[in-house]
């Protein structure tokens, strides 16, 4: 992520071990639905991002997915980071809205350049079986059924 060609007297952009870096400070504490650290989520979220070729902004994007939903960072913060405009763009696309209809959402996505596949990373993660294998039986399938719908509406089902 780093980019020789910041203009002079610019920062250069966060390389992704320092997003990483600074996801993990963001999160530390918090703990997914299963009552595992948090970091762990983004971790498979940034892997299969970069398992499926995602790019170096992708992949800091996918560090960073759910950083302003969940308030670890605020988007102010976002807004002056040293990211690029495209993993910015990425995050905010990504981030759920308070009263957003999934279909607005989903759309932002689709219309967002890279946010796509950060989003099928994300899905593929919270839907793993053994991840909600250890959740009580109503969350599981509110949840299947919730990341089905969005897949679906993503083209990904």
């Amino acid at each position: 992520m780093v980019d020789s060609r910041t203009a002079p007297g610019t920062a250069p952009l966060l390389s992704v071990a320092e997003v990483e870096a600074l996801a993990r400070r963001a999160h530390a504490g918090q703990q997914d639905k299963a009552g595992a650290p948090y970091a762990g989520h983004l971790a498979a979220v940034a892997d299969g991002v970069r398992r499926r070729g995602g790019s170096p902004e992708q992949i800091a994007a996918a560090w960073l997915h759910d950083a302003v939903e969940d308030g670890a960072l605020s988007r102010s913060w976002l807004a002056g980071a040293a990211l690029s405009p495209a993993t910015k763009d990425m995050i905010l696309a990504v981030t759920k809205r308070p009263g957003e209809p999934v279909e607005a959402y989903t759309a932002r996505i689709l219309a967002t350049p890279g946010a796509l596949l950060v989003k099928e990373s994300d899905l593929a993660h919270n839907a793993d079986p053994a991840r909600l294998a250890v959740l009580d039986a109503a969350t599981r399938e509110r949840l299947t059924a919730k990341y089905a719908r969005v897949r679906e509406l993503l083209g990904l089902a």
